[in-house]
């Protein structure tokens, strides 16, 4: 479902099929993005592990399957002052689309 905005919201589903938290985005690999920035980051990104994301993209019954990862890293030279001098990286790997059963 499409808000005004043009973003479009997902919930993250646990094993058991439980949503608690929702992420929105342009597209669903930009939410998958989000979610996987909340993961225990490790020390670089070949020593992360790859943790699958389930997504159901919000008046749907489509749900986007990710593998995503996060590590931190050196936040870069022209960095705002807010901004830490650690930060967290994450990327994703789409692995398909299933559709809930009704």
């Amino acid at each position: 479902m499409v808000r005004e905005d043009g973003k479009r919201n997902f919930a993250l589903r646990e094993g058991d099929g439980t949503e608690e938290s929702v992420f929105s985005g342009n597209t669903p690999r930009q939410a998958a993005l989000k979610a996987a920035r909340r993961l225990e980051p490790a020390s670089s990104e070949d020593a992360a592990e790859r943790v699958e994301l389930r997504l159901r993209e919000k008046g749907t019954d489509k749900v986007h399957i990710y593998e995503g990862w996060s590590w931190r890293e050196s936040a870069p030279d022209n960095k705002p002052d807010w901004m830490p001098n650690e930060i967290t990286e994450a990327n994703v790997s789409k692995k398909g689309i299933e559709h809930l059963e009704s």
